[in-house]
Order: C-alpha cells, then structure tokens, then sequence
C-alpha cells in the first residue's frame, strides 16, 4: 500500500480513548483476524474487490442509476482529493456526512477512510440541537452534506465548513469532485487506527461516542459476515437501516463491498417501498428491522421470492413474525445481536441452526457468557447480565460511562439473557426493562411476543407502570390491525389471548392503544416514552 505524505495528524480522538485499563480485552482468535499491522479498511473493502473481481461489475443501485467498482472507485478517489486538497482535512480530522442512502453516501465514506480521516455519519432526521451536541462531541471540522438537507446542519452550527452534494451549486461536491484526478494515493493508516465515529441513537441522555478502527471495519465483514451470513459476489443487498446505524453501514456498505456484490440503496425504505424495491431489483439479501418484516408480510409476499437471506436485528424477533415469515415465504429469517459499542452482530444463527424464539449461538471470533453482577459466569438456564468479547470492542470518545459498559475485559451490553446447554442464547429483555410484579420477574419481550401472536395486533410494547400494591403493573401499548375497534372487548380478548399463551400471572393488567409506538431514527422503541404516557388502558 502506497503512502500519502502529510504534514501532520490530527490526534484528538486518540486523546480521548478511554485509558488502557478501561479497554475490553480484544481477542483475534480467527485466522483471518490477523490483520496487517498498516492497512486502510476503504482500500481493503474496495480497491482490493475491484482487483479481485473487476471494475465493470455493478455495485451501486439505485432506480436511476448503477455505479460500477471502477465508478465508484473513482469517485471516491476525487472526493478523497477534494477533502485533502481543498478542505485541509488531514489524517485523524473528524468529518461529519449527512445523507440519505444513496451513492454518494457511500462514495464520500469511503473517501473520508482514504483519507485517514475519522468518518461520523449522522441520521438524516436528526435536528438541529442533536446535530450540535454530535458536532461538540466529535470536534467535527467539516461535514459533507446532502443539499437537501442543509438547513438542520447550518441551524446547528452556523460556522462549520460544509460542502454540500447533489444540488445545482457552482461548488457542490460533485462538481468539485468531477476537476479532481481520478486517482488517489490512499493514507497509510494503521489496522488500529480510528476510522469512524458512530453515535449511539441513545433513548435517554447524552448520546455516546463510540469508536472503532479500519480493522474493526474489516472484522464484522469476516465474522458474521462470512461465517453466518456467507455471502456471495452475486448477491443483491438492500435494506432499510440508515448507513449511520452500523447494522445499516455493516449489511449495506460493508459486507457487500467485502463479498464483491451489489446494494441497491433506497432513500425512503418503509415497508411497502422496500418490498416494491426487492421485487423491482430481484434483491437476494435484506437487511431490515422485526416490525417492517411484519408490516412486509401485508404485501404480496410473491414480492420477495428473489429473497435468500433476511436478516433483522435493531430490537428482539419475536418468534410469531419468525413463524409467519416461515409459513409466507419460506424463508427462515436471521435474528442478530448487535449494539452500536460491537459495531454489528455477534450472537445469530442462520439455516438449520436457527431455533425459533433464540437469538442465536456466539458467532464465530466472538466469546459471550451470562453472568451475574459480579462478573461470574452463570449456569445454563439461570438469566443474567450478556457479556461479550472478541475482535471489537465499545471504546467510548471521552466518556465516563465506559467503566459500566466494559467491566473485567468484558463487554456488558444491558441485555438479560439465558445460555441453554446447547449454546444458544434467549433474550429476556434490557436489564432495565425487567419488570417485578408482586415478586415475580416478568420479562416484556415474552409478554410482547404473546400478544404479537394474536391477528389483531401489529405491534406491542410492554413495560412496568409503578403500582403501590404490587411494585409495577405489566403496561401493554398495542397498535392494532386496520379496522380492530379499541373497546373493552378487544382489550378482554387480548388479555385472555396472553393467559393462555404464557403463564398468567404475566398477562398485561392495563392495554393501551396507540396509533403508533415511539421509536428512534433507527427504529429502537423508546420505552422510557411509554412510560410517562398515560396508562389507564
């Protein structure tokens, strides 16, 4: 690999690492794991693909357009010239992107890595006071920014460098980028070095740094990737995570890069527009979250029949959407763990290993342990706190709640889970999510997953509503299926439907319905917003 000369390196997110005793224990248990001690993870999941595979094949789709390898290759070079030459940005500079999925998305986060510069991809819902809280955290010098959506970006700091893409402006980026040589010589980073900085979509407090380097990037690809997953250079990816939710960067950008196949990038990706998207482009491999592969199955599931792989993770699969998308389409969807400190999945299943209801079993370069507060690991069958371990690691940027998420060497992700003697894991909710009635430990997803089975209900949200007589009362919030009345009867039916479906004494004592459940940008159900909602059901 070639080296860019540079007067200096930008150092502040080195600064701001956690101390070395705060780290987790990073383990490279897998052959491919041992990575080169220089590389650069833009060269890596591009240069070396169009070399292996060649430039003409597709890679980039959308309905107007189909970038090649060597397209976006060249493009991402320009814009690499651009940020170097006309924007000062130097290796370690912190340069934000706004966008929805499209090409140059992804051509502009890619550049951003050649660069050596740490890329913050941001969701495009964001406002104004979230853009500025990310802007101070980071240190954020420049932002490459959709044209549409500059308005929120310049409310949040009117100060900052932009250069904006897509619009009709003399000096928008595709221009600028179009002068530029259609080659650039990569920075020579480290495999260690940090590449990206990605943002916890936080439901309460401040949002969280969350660091990770080139070879992290690599390390999802040649995990879940290539040993759950197993994609192929003729696969079609799509999805409707934003590539600033890593679960979106990973199954969009990075995996198909790696495998050498091709993404259709939809900008607008709801349910329906996305099973549209699947048919039109004959898409093989879906990336998307529990509640839009339920809303999925009201199409015409004919729609999906390119479909081989569908992977969900964002929240928990309930087993009734498992079940009725084995019974519609055939396929059996992969469950994933994963959390924005991993960068993507580490617990899943996929094929003949998947167990309905499970999340799955330690994917391969991974270690993970139930434990209890202590850090002892527990026996099968006993519920926990998940500990993880493997080739990334949470490494918040100047954050003091990395002493609660890394404790031991250990990642302690918030989740309550039980090992069964097999190794598979089975997710009993978010450790503050567990809800104690009367003495007794209720787990919302189980209660969530009861009323998911009944055909009334198209989404449900379970959580403890305080109660002086019995500690907490199990809180159902419900949406229900077009044209299913709110009245007393339906709340009688779904009550009697959760009794006999799980142990009784967990039915939901209050139903409420909503038009619809509050959720982040990414899709993650708030539920500390459920709980200040009114609650007499």
């Amino acid at each position: 690999m070639t080296v860019l000369a540079s007067a200096h390196v930008d150092t502040f997110v080195r600064d701001h690492l956690p101390p070395p005793d705060e780290w987790p224990d990073l383990v490279f248990a897998l052959p491919q794991l041992q990575y080169r001690p220089h590389l650069n993870a833009a060269v890596e999941l591009l240069d070396r693909t169009e070399e292996r595979w060649g430039g003409d094949r597709p890679c980039l789709v959308t309905d107007r357009e189909r970038w090649s390898y060597h397209r976006l290759r060249e493009t991402v070079d320009r814009i690499a010239g651009v940020l170097t030459d006309e924007c000062r940005v130097v290796p370690g500079s912190r340069v934000l992107l706004r966008s929805p999925n499209n090409p140059w998305l992804v051509a502009a986060w890619l550049a951003v890595l050649k660069a050596g510069a740490v890329a913050v991809t941001t969701m495009p819902l964001l406002r104004a006071s979230e853009l500025r809280e990310i802007i101070e955290l980071a240190q954020v010098g420049l932002a490459v920014c959709d044209y549409r959506l500059l308005d929120e970006l310049r409310a949040a700091d009117p100060a900052l460098a932009v250069v904006a893409f897509g619009g009709e402006a003399a000096d928008d980026l595709t221009r600028r980028a179009a002068d530029r040589p259609p080659a650039f010589t990569a920075v020579r980073t480290r495999a260690d070095d940090p590449c990206l900085i990605a943002f916890t979509s936080g439901t309460t407090g401040t949002p969280k740094g969350c660091v990770h380097a080139h070879r992290d990037v690599l390390a999802i690809a040649d995990t879940f990737s290539a040993h759950v997953l197993r994609p192929r250079p003729d696969d079609v990816f799509i999805g409707s995570p934003p590539i600033a939710f890593t679960f979106g960067l990973g199954g969009l950008v990075v995996f198909p890069l790696r495998a050498g196949a091709s993404t259709v990038l939809v900008e607008q990706a709801g349910p329906a527009a996305l099973a549209e998207a699947i048919a039109r482009h004959r898409a093989t491999v879906c990336f998307s979250a529990p509640t839009a592969y339920r809303a999925m199955l009201a199409c015409d599931v004919t729609a999906l029949d390119s479909l081989r792989r569908a992977v969900s993770a964002g929240e928990a699969l309930p087993r009734s959407t498992w079940e009725r998308w084995r019974e519609r389409t055939g396929l059996r969807l992969i469950d994933g763990l994963g959390s924005t400190e991993m960068l993507h999945i580490f617990i899943s299943a996929a094929d003949d290993a998947i167990r309905p209801g499970a999340t799955g079993r330690v994917v391969p370069g991974y270690d993970a342990r139930v434990v209890d507060d202590d850090g002892r690991e527990l026996p099968a069958g006993i519920v926990g706190r998940l500990a993880v371990r493997g080739p990334t690691g949470c490494r918040y940027l100047g954050d003091a709640r990395q002493r609660h998420y890394v404790r031991g060497g250990w990642n302690l992700t918030g989740d309550a889970y039980r090992r069964d003697d097999d190794g598979y894991f089975w997710y009993q909710g978010r450790l503050d999510d567990l809800i104690i009635s009367a003495g007794y430990n209720i787990a919302g997803p189980e209660v969530e997953a009861a009323l998911l089975s009944h055909p009334d209900v198209a989404e449900a949200a379970v959580v403890g509503i305080p109660d002086d007589e019995r500690g907490a009362i199990v809180t159902a919030f419900v949406v229900l299926q077009p044209g299913v009345g709110r009245g007393a009867d339906t709340t009688d039916r779904l009550q009697a439907h959760a009794k006999a479906a799980i142990a009784p004494y967990k039915y939901p004592r209050s139903i409420v319905f909503l038009d619809e459940l509050p959720r982040t940008p990414t899709g993650k159900l708030q539920r500390f917003k459920l709980r200040e909602q009114p609650h007499h059901g």
